[in-house]
């Protein structure tokens, strides 16, 4: 508690000239996008309303739904679109539309209002009892949801910056859930390939598609990843054939030669899926419980997602649990040695801080020290440690 308020004090500097300007370009595009889904529809329609959303794709267009909202109108949500879009061009432009209006009402337009007239900066909130994995959860503003993988999330980045004289510093787990995966599974494959310093998405690919290491390609390591990710969240065959944008059986193919390869992935899911239904919660690897109220269900799709989350909890759950211990144990170095660097933020497997360039070398030094100490594993923890001007150029 004592460190989440410290963090909430110190808050982060924002450039509020950049969330301007993109919000001005943010505008600018929605209305291009508007006006070319117009032209594909043939007719004037409201991007933001699902009705009219359905009546010009459903009705005039003649789209099949992909499914059926509760009321049994058919859904219009980001799944469905995102489906439609692989065949047709208008679903795409509503999708892209939408992305834009959120990143412009939730960040660009909304996170300058927020700057405390005192400090000069942003203060969130962190909850530690909102997640149910255990995770932090932030809000007012929410700093976790900012998307790291579209070009536009990358630019709102740009615009959490260092005052003159200081740099920001981002520390990451690399690849946690994963060695997590390795660490109580005791797969032997897996736990080589990260004994090793391996790329553990080439190595799965090596072994699905039993071919060497270094003969894998840029493809096969993206559906390697994707399995890896997946299993980790309870993906099934149909699940993961979506992914890929595969046939269902060729998707089964994949599955049953990952658990061929790595059996002991495959026991553990086993095992932790009985070992939920019996007790009626998981555990992460320091003991703590996360329970699963819906693993009894008489509602066969709650049963399966609860089961789904037992397989995953430990993983994200021991990841949070590991996150927590290196945000004490790197702010209480900060304090011991009266530092003047800020640890500003903590989202998910990342550790933010804003960092005087004087204490630059030692800070880069000590962060991956002390988060990779936090506890001994079966595979080693990694930390990747960034440097910049704003919080995109660190990551």
């Amino acid at each position: 508690m004592a460190v989440l308020y410290t963090m909430e004090r110190n808050g982060v500097l924002l450039d509020q000239k950049l969330l301007a300007e993109l919000s001005a370009e943010f505008g600018a595009k929605m209305i291009d996008i508007e006006k070319r889904a117009h032209e594909q529809a043939g007719q004037p329609f409201n991007l933001s309303s699902p009705k009219q959303i359905q009546e010009v794709l459903f009705e005039k267009q003649g789209l099949k739904p992909v499914k059926k909202t509760p009321t049994g109108a058919p859904s219009t949500d980001e799944e469905s679109l995102a489906e439609l879009a692989l065949d047709h061009p208008l679903p795409q432009l509503i999708l892209d539309y939408r992305g834009l209006a959120k990143l412009k009402s939730t960040y660009t337009d909304k996170l300058p209002g927020m700057v405390n007239r005192n400090t000069g900066r942003v203060h969130t909130s962190y909850g530690q009892a909102t997640a149910v994995t255990g995770r932090l959860a932030s809000s007012d503003p929410n700093l976790q949801n900012i998307p790291i993988r579209t070009a536009e999330g990358r630019r709102i980045r740009e615009a959490f910056i260092a005052p003159p004289g200081s740099h920001i510093v981002s520390a990451d787990y690399s690849q946690i859930e994963l060695r997590i995966m390795a660490h109580i599974s005791r797969d032997e494959s897996l736990l080589r390939a990260f004994a090793a310093g391996e790329d553990i998405h080439r190595a799965t690919a090596a072994e699905i598609f039993g071919v060497d290491v270094r003969a894998v390609d840029n493809e096969q390591r993206r559906y390697a990843k994707v399995i890896n990710f997946g299993l980790i969240y309870g993906m099934s065959a149909f699940g993961l054939a979506r992914q890929l944008n595969l046939e269902r059986a060729a998707a089964q193919q994949y599955m049953d030669r990952y658990f061929q390869r790595y059996p002991g992935v495959a026991e553990y899911m086993r095992v932790t899926r009985e070992q939920a239904h019996q007790q009626g919660y998981v555990e992460t690897v320091f003991g703590r419980r996360l329970w699963l109220p819906e693993i009894r269900s008489s509602n066969g799709n709650r049963r399966q997602g609860a089961e789904r989350a037992a397989i995953n909890a430990p993983m994200q759950g021991t990841a949070a649990d590991l996150i927590k211990m290196a945000t004490i144990q790197v702010q209480k170095w900060l304090t011991e040695q009266n530092m003047k660097s800020l640890l500003i933020m903590q989202v998910h497997d990342e550790l933010v801080l804003e960092v005087p360039d004087a204490e630059l070398a030692v800070v880069k030094t000590e962060l991956t020290r002390l988060m990779t100490g936090v506890a001994e594993l079966a595979v080693p923890l990694l930390v990747e440690v960034g440097v910049g001007p704003n919080w995109d150029k660190a990551h």
